[in-house]
């Protein structure tokens, strides 16, 4: 296996658990501001806070890799990306400061402010639209380069119906995994209020989700032929993905056993996700940048490849110590410290 492909492997890794982590982050903060609107905040802000405390400012880890990772693998994603990008790029990282300053606005400071938490919320779903603009752009047909110049032809982008669909699959997902995940953690915290409350979420989420990734796929084949021929060719993955999201709305049903259930919906994202991303191989921006050809330097590439599975590696024990320090302390879940 190639270091270039062992590392577009080990960037779409720290992408997923970016997807998974900033999920479950951002959806919580739109369903605290939900629920204080709906009066309902007396149930579940304390759950959601408890969790967004310890972890509010390590989410971005995996985005940050992925990031500086992306353009250290294939430089040339830092030109078409970097132009194209720069509007709603700059809107995401906008938004982003806005959420962390908020944040803090919101838990630490003297009075609670709807305001505040509007916003907090309001992003938790402006952010993963914006940053899926990335994902519509990597199709192609939306970038032009005419004598050295890149731009990004935004009539195009906002008329095209992949564009759309894709937004709606991200802000969708974002409530989904969220509510899943505060099911789950509602039951382990024996928050019966809460877990009422955030299991119904998870449940009305779940059609609207799939309803968007069928969408999605549909417009891809009409916008993308390659790449959706070459997900087809994956029917097994995306046929695992279906399954675990089966398995997760049948435990969510039933209402039992709700860590399996959210395991299940890992794994419906992850066979989903690696199908979308081995489909879309070798292209990295159709047609600009492929993984071959625009790789940096071997030596380069290789360096890099052991500094980041080394990164991942030192990431993924941090996570769980985390986990077990706070998110899966019994006392500390149920709010006795």
């Amino acid at each position: 296996m190639s270091y270039e492909i062992i590392g577009i492997t080990v960037l779409w890794l720290f992408l997923y658990g970016y997807l998974i982590v900033a999920s479950v982050d951002f959806g919580a903060g739109f369903f605290a501001y939900y629920a204080r609107i709906t009066k309902k905040d007396h149930i579940i802000n304390r759950l959601i806070q408890r969790y967004l405390s310890p972890v509010w400012e390590v989410t971005n880890v995996f985005f940050v890799f992925f990031f500086v990772g992306v353009v250290g693998f294939f430089p040339d994603t830092a030109y078409y990306y970097g132009t194209s990008l720069l509007v709603p790029g700059s809107i995401a990282i906008i938004l982003l400061a806005i959420r962390g300053s908020f944040y803090a606005f919101e838990n630490y400071g003297s009075k609670q402010s709807n305001v505040y938490m509007f916003l907090y919320g309001a992003t938790g779903l402006f952010i993963p639209a914006s940053l899926s603009v990335a994902l519509t752009l990597s199709e192609g047909g939306f970038i032009v380069e005419e004598s050295g110049t890149v731009t990004l032809n935004y009539l195009d982008l906002f008329t095209s119906p992949l564009s759309w669909s894709i937004v709606g699959l991200a802000v969708v997902s974002v409530l989904f995994i969220s509510s899943a995940f505060l099911t789950f953690y509602a039951s382990r915290a024996n928050d019966q209020a809460a877990l009422k409350l955030v299991r119904g979420y998870a449940l009305f989420w779940s059609t609207p989700t799939i309803i968007a990734a069928l969408t999605a796929f549909i417009f891809l084949g009409q916008h993308n032929e390659r790449h959706f021929n070459n997900m087809m060719d994956l029917w097994w993955m995306l046929g695992l993905s279906v399954g675990f999201f089966m398995i997760a709305m049948f435990l969510l049903y039933i209402g039992k056993y709700y860590g399996l259930a959210f395991i299940s919906i890992m794994l419906q994202f992850f066979f989903a996700f690696f199908a979308y991303g081995i489909g879309h191989y070798p292209f990295i921006l159709d047609p600009y940048i492929t993984v071959q050809s625009s790789a940096t330097h071997e030596s380069m590439g290789i360096a890099l490849v052991v500094v980041f599975i080394a990164g991942l590696l030192l990431l993924i024990p941090s996570l769980i110590l985390l986990m077990k320090l706070f998110l899966f302390d019994a006392d500390y879940i149920k709010g006795k410290k």
